[in-house]
C-alpha cells in the first residue's frame, strides 16, 4: 500500500492542480452524459409517439397496397376486414380497422392538402390514444359528418370547433367526391405529424362517401411491447394470418422507415458532436497532466537517486493520474445524472421559446422533450475518464524516465 499512499499524498499536496484537472474532466463528462440522455430521450419518445399516434405496433395490409402505399390506392383495400380482426383478437392482439386517403381541405380563404384517416370511433382507442388528446370540443361519434382536426392544421385553415369546411377527394372507383364536414374537436397530440396535416372522420361515414363497400385500407395492431414487432409479425405470418392469403403484416419500423433513416443520420451527427465534447475534455486533462509531470522531473530524479525503481515511479505517477481521473469521473457522472434527472422528470417545453408548428426539429415531439437514462453510456463515461487520464500520463512519464538522474536533478 506504499505506492497508492504516496500517490494520494501527492494528490493532496498539489490540491489546487488536482481540483482544476478533475473539474475539467468532470465538466466534459457531465456535458456528455446530459447531451446523450437528451438525445436518447428524444429518440425514445419519438418512437413511442410514432406507435401510439401514427403507426400502431404493426399494420396488416394487402400486398398490393403495401407495394403502392405512397399512392394510397383505395382499390387495393382489404375487402372483408372483420374476420381478420376477429382472428387477431382471438390470438390476444387488439386490432382496429382504418381507411387512409388523401384530400384537399377547402375553406373560404383557400385550401391545403390533408391526410384523412377514417377511424372506428367505438374501437380505435383500443390501439391508438387520440381520445385523450382532444383539447377542444369532443371525440368523434359513429355516423356523423364530423371531423377531428390536428391543432396546427386547424390554425392553418383558420377553423374552430363548430365551423364547416369541405374536403375534396376521389372515391375508390375514381370519381370526384366532396365531404362536407363540421369540426367537432381539435387534437393536440405529442406527434407533430398528426397535428400538422391530419384530420379524422368516422369510418362508417367515409365508407359510404368513399364507396368502400365495407373495405378498409389497413388493420392496425397493438402489442404489449412494440419493440418485439418483427418477432411477433413472423409468428402471425405463419399462424393467424396464414389463412388470409394476399395480406401482409409490417412493423412500425417498416412504416416509418423514412423517419428512422433521418433519425439515424441525426444520431450519427450527434454522436460525433458528443465525441468532440469528450475529446475537448481529454485534451484539457492531458495538457494539465503533461505540465504536472514535466514540472516534477527534479522530484522524479530525487526519487531515483534515493533508490526508487523506475517501475515503482511509473506506478506512482499513473496512480496519481488514475486518482485524478476517478475524482473527475465520479464528479462528472454525478453532475450529469443530476442534470439528466431533471430532464427525465420534467423535460423542457420548447413551445415556450419557439413556434413548434412552423419548425421541424426532426423528431416526433411537438412541445415537451424529455431525456432518458442510458446506463451503458454512464458506465463507459466513468471508465473512459479514468483510462483517459492514465493513458495521457504514460508517454511523458516514459520520456522523463529516459533522462539520467543528473539531468533530472539539473532540470528547471
Amino acid at each position: 500500500m506504499f505506492l497508492p499512499g504516496l500517490a494520494w499524498k501527492n494528490l493532496s499536496r498539489y490540491r489546487k492542480r488536482t481540483v482544476i484537472t478533475a473539474s475539467a474532466l468532470a465538466f466534459g463528462l457531465a456535458t456528455y452524459i446530459f447531451m446523450d440522455g437528451w438525445l436518447k430521450g428524444a429518440e425514445t419518445e419519438s418512437e413511442r409517439n410514432l406507435v401510439r399516434y401514427e403507426t400502431g405496433s404493426s399494420r396488416v395490409l394487402t400486398r398490393e397496397y403495401w407495394a403502392e402505399r405512397d399512392r394510397m390506392p383505395l382499390a387495393s383495400a382489404i375487402e372483408n376486414p372483420e374476420p381478420v380482426i376477429a382472428a387477431l383478437r382471438e390470438a390476444g392482439i387488439p386490432a382496429v380497422p382504418r381507411t387512409l386517403f388523401a384530400g384537399e381541405a377547402v375553406v373560404e380563404e383557400g385550401s391545403m392538402p390533408v391526410r384523412v384517416i377514417a377511424i372506428d370511433a367505438d374501437r380505435d382507442e383500443q390501439v391508438f390514444s387520440f381520445r385523450e388528446t382532444v383539447t377542444e370540443g369532443r371525440y368523434l361519434e359513429a355516423g356523423e359528418s364530423g371531423a377531428l382536426l390536428g391543432a396546427w392544421l386547424a390554425d392553418d385553415l383558420g377553423l374552430a370547433v363548430g365551423d364547416l369546411f369541405t374536403v375534396t377527394t376521389r372515391t375508390r372507383t375514381g370519381f370526384h367526391q366532396t365531404l362536407d364536414l363540421e369540426v367537432v374537436g381539435i387534437v393536440d397530440c405529442p406527434n407533430p405529424a398528426i397535428n400538422k396535416g391530419t384530420l379524422f372522420v368516422p369510418l362508417d361515414t367515409a365508407d359510404t362517401l368513399m364507396e368502400m363497400g365495407g373495405a378498409v385500407t389497413e388493420i392496425d395492431l397493438k402489442y404489449r411491447d412494440y419493440r418485439t414487432a418483427e418477432k411477433t409479425n413472423a409468428k402471425l405470418a405463419t399462424g393467424t394470418l396464414a389463412s388470409f392469403p394476399g395480406l401482409t403484416v409490417v412493423s412500425w419500423r417498416d412504416l416509418s422507415a423514412d423517419y428512422l433513416a433521418v433519425s439515424a443520420t441525426k444520431k450519427g451527427g450527434s454522436n460525433v458532436m458528443l465525441l468532440l465534447v469528450f475529446i475537448i475534455a481529454a485534451v484539457g486533462v492531458s495538457n494539465t497532466m503533461l505540465m504536472t509531470i514535466f514540472e516534477r522531473i527534479r522530484e522524479l530524479g530525487m526519487m531515483r537517486a534515493l533508490g526508487m525503481r523506475d517501475r515503482d515511479i511509473r506506478r506512482v505517477f499513473l496512480l496519481e493520474a488514475g486518482g485524478i481521473g476517478l475524482i473527475g469521473s465520479v464528479a462528472g457522472v454525478g453532475l450529469g445524472c443530476i442534470a439528466n434527472y431533471a430532464m427525465v422528470r420534467w423535460g423542457i417545453d420548447f413551445s415556450a421559446f419557439v413556434d413548434m408548428s412552423s419548425m421541424d426539429i426532426g423528431y416526433r415531439i411537438s412541445s415537451v422533450m424529455h431525456a432518458a437514462w442510458n446506463p451503458p453510456v454512464i458506465v463507459v463515461a466513468l471508465l473512459a475518464g479514468v483510462l483517459a487520464c492514465v493513458a495521457v500520463a504514460v508517454l511523458p512519464v516514459r520520456r522523463a524516465l529516459k533522462l539520467t538522474i543528473t539531468d533530472c536533478l539539473r532540470h528547471t
